[in-house]
Order: structure tokens, then C-alpha cells, then sequence
């Protein structure tokens, strides 16, 4: 079996060498960068899959990198981007320490930007996919007015929300109250001190560090929007969502979804894998997407 494998791999590896790089552009005073991988033989207008990361997080973490992998070796081309959480550059985790000043809008904007790019290098068409937050993200670009030449999208084990969760996430995580500290960050933003600077507070995955009082707002404030299942009825374009059946971050997905499945929302289910598809079940989860891209794509 073992050489089975390894056979397949160099006979994918002859008949789908790559071209892949790193493309850096510029945003005002930022830059921001992505992994662009070609399959050979292809190039942008034979279409790609841009994808987005989860909170906080990289397009070079081990999810974003199997996929990017994987994808090629079916013959998928595809854009991997950081967001830059307001960083020139940025590369990694996110730096806890500080301080943060990113907003959910901005990272929309930077969608739009890579968007943009891959059209001025004549893309074909875009399958927009994001793990995670990033998965809410790119349904909430979606629901809106997405490019023409955003023909569906695959949101991995994207977030979901309701009323009083990021108190009772926040109580779990930190064993304080979060009301107290978004109240204070909303009388700055309500005297127009938004940009000021918390310090000392426990933010998302990063405890006692430096947060705007904007960006403290932007990522606790009660939206719905932030619960991806309920709002796919909106989506202007076909959508796949990918639930893992033991994901300990985003629990019970297939079962919120169920009410939402329509022509436009689909669902598939990788069975026993985490919210991360580690290993052989990022081969599962490529799979899933090539399918679902070559069924939408032939619409």
C-alpha cells in the first residue's frame, strides 16, 4: 500500500509540477501577500480558489497549507492570503502581544483587493473558500454584492453565533465578565475615541494584551451575521458548507445547517475529522471541494 502511494504522488507530481510563489502587493501604507500555486500547464484563467484563513491565524498553518497542496494535486489553482490585521507583511499567528487595531470590515476589503488583483491577471472563475472565521467572512461577502466572477463558494467549518455566546465563551476562557469591558470600549467609541487603547485586556485567544477599543467592539458586538447557517439564504451564489463531525470549536454544525439546505446551500460532512481536517482528512475535505467546484462550475 505504502508504495502504492508513493508511486501515485510521483506520477501526480510528473503530470502537475507547480508553479508556485509568493505574491506581495501594495494597500496604502501596507503590504499584503498571499501564495499563488499554478498548476503547469494552467494558468489564472483557467479559474482559482481563493481562500481565507481562520481567527487570527495564516495561510501557511497546516489547514491552509494541505489544501493548497492538495488542490494543486488535483489540478486546482488557487490563492492563499494573509489578512493583515492592519501589519505590513505579515506572516504567522497573529501577534498577541499587540497591539491589535484590525476590523472585520477591513478584512473584507482585503477580499476585495485580492479579488481585484486576480482580475487585472485575468483570472476565470473564482471559488471563494474560507476556514473558520474566515468562513463567515467570505459568507458575509457573499451575501452581498460579490464580483461577477465569483461563481460559488466553500465555507469549511465556518463560525456560528447566538445571543450571549461570547459571554459565556469569555467567562469559560478568561473567568471574567465580558459586558463590563465592552461597555467601557463602547462610551470611548461614543465619544469618538474609538482608536484608543485598552491595555491589559483578554482578547479572543490572547490574554492581557493591547486592543483598540474599535477592534474590541468589531469582534464582540452582538451581530447576527456572525452566525453563518442563518444567513445563506442570502448568498448570491452557490454554496457549499463542509462540517467536520467531531469539531470541538464549531460543535453541532451539520445539525444548524439542516434548516438552511436549499438548492443555492449544500452540505457535506467529513466524518471524524476535527475542525483543523488534520491529515488524511484534509485529503477527504479536498476531495469534497473538487467535486462540489466541478458541479457548480458546469452550471
Amino acid at each position: 500500500m505504502l508504495r502504492f502511494f508513493v508511486i501515485y504522488f510521483l506520477f501526480l507530481s510528473f503530470i502537475l509540477p507547480v508553479q508556485a510563489k509568493e505574491i506581495k502587493i501594495k494597500n496604502r501604507d501596507l503590504i499584503l501577500n498571499a501564495n499563488l500555486n499554478l498548476v503547469s500547464g494552467k494558468s489564472l484563467a483557467d479559474g482559482v480558489v481563493l481562500m481565507a484563513h481562520g481567527t487570527l491565524a495564516h495561510k501557511d498553518m497546516e489547514i491552509m497549507q494541505s489544501l493548497q497542496t492538495m488542490l494543486l494535486e488535483r489540478g486546482v489553482n488557487n490563492l492563499a492570503f494573509n489578512f493583515s490585521y492592519g501589519q505590513t507583511d505579515r506572516h504567522g499567528m497573529n501577534n498577541c502581544e499587540g497591539p491589535h487595531r484590525q476590523r472585520v470590515s477591513d478584512d473584507f476589503k482585503e477580499v476585495m483587493i485580492w479579488i481585484n488583483w486576480l482580475k487585472d491577471n485575468g483570472v476565470g472563475p473564482i471559488t471563494l473558500l474560507g476556514h473558520s472565521r474566515g468562513g463567515n467572512q467570505v459568507a458575509r461577502y457573499i451575501i452581498k454584492s460579490p464580483d461577477s466572477l465569483v461563481q460559488n463558494a466553500v465555507l469549511v467549518a465556518p463560525g456560528t453565533w447566538k445571543l450571549g455566546k461570547d459571554s459565556s465563551d469569555y467567562k469559560k476562557r478568561y473567568n471574567k465578565n465580558l459586558i463590563p469591558i465592552l461597555r467601557r470600549a463602547e462610551a470611548l467609541i461614543k465619544v469618538g475615541q474609538g482608536n484608543a487603547l485598552l491595555k491589559n485586556v483578554d482578547f479572543m485567544y490572547c490574554p492581557q494584551t493591547i486592543v483598540s477599543a474599535n477592534t474590541f467592539v468589531d469582534y464582540y458586538k452582538s451581530n447576527p451575521d456572525r452566525d453563518t447557517p442563518s444567513i445563506l439564504s442570502r448568498s448570491k451564489v452557490p454554496v457549499l458548507v463542509v462540517a467536520a463531525s467531531d469539531d470541538k470549536i464549531v460543535p453541532n454544525l451539520s445539525d444548524k445547517m439542516k434548516p438552511y439546505i436549499s438548492p443555492n446551500v449544500s452540505l457535506a460532512i467529513v466524518q471524524d475529522a476535527g475542525h483543523f481536517f488534520l491529515d488524511l482528512f484534509a485529503e477527504d475535505l479536498a476531495d469534497v471541494i473538487l467535486e462540489y467546484i466541478q458541479e457548480t462550475i458546469k452550471r
